[in-house]
């Protein structure tokens, strides 16, 4: 039986963006929604882009974070985003709220006290999707490393974002992110 190769050498890297890795998406399976599973369903081609877009959308601002790109990271949000931080998950009240691309700037510079970060991205689950907006839940476990006094700390947090995408002239955005902190974990590293 023959299947698809391709992308960097023998590890199929980039071969998702090929005709194999959208026909993935074409496939009829099972939607999780907040309540019950739906019926299966067939998506179009236009669906399967978007769905792939919006978690490059997702991947793009864990990436910047990691690199500290904080201009890249806001131009993934609408100039008037509203973006929320819950440091206690169970608490409906947020502790942070930001309303706009540019109140975004210091929150992202805050990453660089650390000397490296990873941003660990679980599943990304597409709630709702129309053609220009939709809802989804990620879930992410950033790694972030201090270095003080030659002593090295991790810190580990179990995030969950709760977001709403805009499609501003064919591009997907976020206009709302809220970021659940569900709890950390600290400790020295050798």
């Amino acid at each position: 039986m023959a299947g698809p190769w391709g992308g960097f050498k023998f590890s199929g890297v980039g071969r998702e963006y090929g005709r194999y890795g959208i026909e993935a998406f074409l496939e009829t399976r099972a939607i999780l929604g907040v309540q019950h599973m739906s019926k299966h369903v067939t998506i179009s081609p236009e669906e399967a882009a978007d769905r792939v877009a919006i978690r490059e959308l997702v991947e793009a601002y864990a990436r910047c974070a990691d690199r500290r790109d904080a201009k890249g990271q806001m131009a993934l949000f609408t100039p008037d985003t509203h973006f929320e931080v819950y440091m206690n998950a169970k608490d409906p009240t947020p502790t942070q709220e930001l309303h706009s691309r540019e109140a975004l700037a210091p929150v992202f510079a805050d990453l660089n006290q650390y000397a490296a970060t990873m941003h660990f991205l679980g599943q990304t689950t597409i709630l709702t999707l129309t053609r220009d907006r939709g809802t989804g839940e990620t879930y992410c476990m950033p790694h972030h490393l201090t270095i003080k006094d030659g002593k090295r700390r991790l810190m580990i947090a179990a995030l969950r974002y709760t977001d709403t995408f805009v499609k501003v002239d064919g591009t997907w955005l976020f206009a709302e992110r809220q970021l659940h902190v569900d709890w950390i974990e600290e400790r020295p590293l050798s």
